[in-house]
């Protein structure tokens, strides 16, 4: 926030959206609005009747004539304290295109309505459901047809009925589901014929699990997105959500194999059975303790670190 007042001081065009409904924040959000329209930055506070829940930063720069967008679109909040606590991911990226995007889609929330489709986003709340959907049944259709097909999602809360019923279609299909959820689940794994292949996973451990992601085979060109948006009714039809493709191969095998990581039957987990319920998995068949993700997770963050400053 100090950042963005400082620009706004230097002459810097600063546009900052600020939520006024955010739990447990909507007085100290009041108090930075103020600060920052002091400070000349445009503020606005969203569309009307639509909570602003996506997670979006955009810093457009003039380089050697030509103008460059840095865009970053992630699953956690700007806060210094959940950042600490909560497990989440970011883009950071200087992609032409999420640029472009990011650029139309702040102009709408100054605006007036979000109504334009996006290239590289999915936007709540009129075209994100819509394009999961589609995701969901275009592996159902590459099932049917004898192609491999897999479709994995990582939420806080599993309610939405529309994704849901997509997903057991897909399973119906022979789609291999996997659903890594924190919270809430109304989606069952126990309906003979309907979710064969659906399992449900879910991992609690010291930081809260709090990243979104949708993973889908993609008849080999894998469609995988993060973004800020649970399944819920909220979400989908009362909020501004974003979920980001990403496009990087290394990306996307980071993100396939963190989940194959947290479906595995050697990780420490909760595994959703017969009649909703949840059964704890924490030591193999000898009693020693299974891999513990967030840990490994952690593990894995310090050797990158280290190696980056090796180099």
């Amino acid at each position: 926030m100090q950042a963005l007042i400082d620009a706004a001081e230097a002459g810097k065009q600063v546009l900052a959206l600020v939520e006024v409904k955010a739990r447990f924040d909507e007085a100290n959000n009041i108090v930075w609005a103020r600060k920052l329209e002091k400070a000349g930055v445009h503020v606005v506070y969203g569309l009307v009747g639509l909570k602003t829940h996506c997670k979006l930063a955009l810093v457009i720069r003039e380089e050697d004539g030509r103008l460059r967008h840095y865009s970053h679109v992630g699953t956690g909040n700007y806060n210094p304290k959940t950042s600490r606590i909560y497990e989440d991911f970011g883009l950071f990226t200087t992609d032409a295109q999420v640029g472009k995007d990011l650029t139309r889609l702040f102009n709408e929330l100054s605006g007036y309505a979000i109504e334009k489709k996006f290239k590289r986003l999915l936007v709540a709340p009129l075209h994100l459901r819509k394009g999961l959907v589609r995701l969901i049944n275009t592996e159902a259709k590459n099932a049917r047809a004898g192609k491999p097909a897999h479709i994995r999602i990582k939420v806080n809360s599993m309610v939405d009925e529309e994704i849901i019923d997509a997903l057991y279609r897909a399973s119906a299909a022979g789609v291999k589901v996997d659903i890594w959820v924190r919270g809430i689940c109304s989606l069952r794994a126990d309906l003979p014929g309907v979710s064969d292949n659906i399992t449900v996973r879910s991992i609690l451990g010291r930081y809260l699990e709090h990243s979104r992601i949708f993973a889908f085979a993609g008849d080999g060109d894998p469609q995988v997105y993060i973004g800020s948006a649970d399944m819920m009714h909220r979400n989908l039809d009362r909020r501004i959500e974003a979920l980001v493709r990403v496009t990087s191969p290394e990306h996307v095998d980071d993100l396939l194999t963190l989940f194959d990581l947290a479906m595995d039957d050697q990780t420490s987990s909760w595994h959703l059975g017969a009649e909703g319920v949840w059964t704890r998995h924490s030591i193999d068949a000898a009693g020693d303790p299974l891999r513990d993700l967030q840990d490994e997770t952690m593990n894995n963050v310090r050797r990158r670190k280290r190696s980056r400053t090796a180099r």
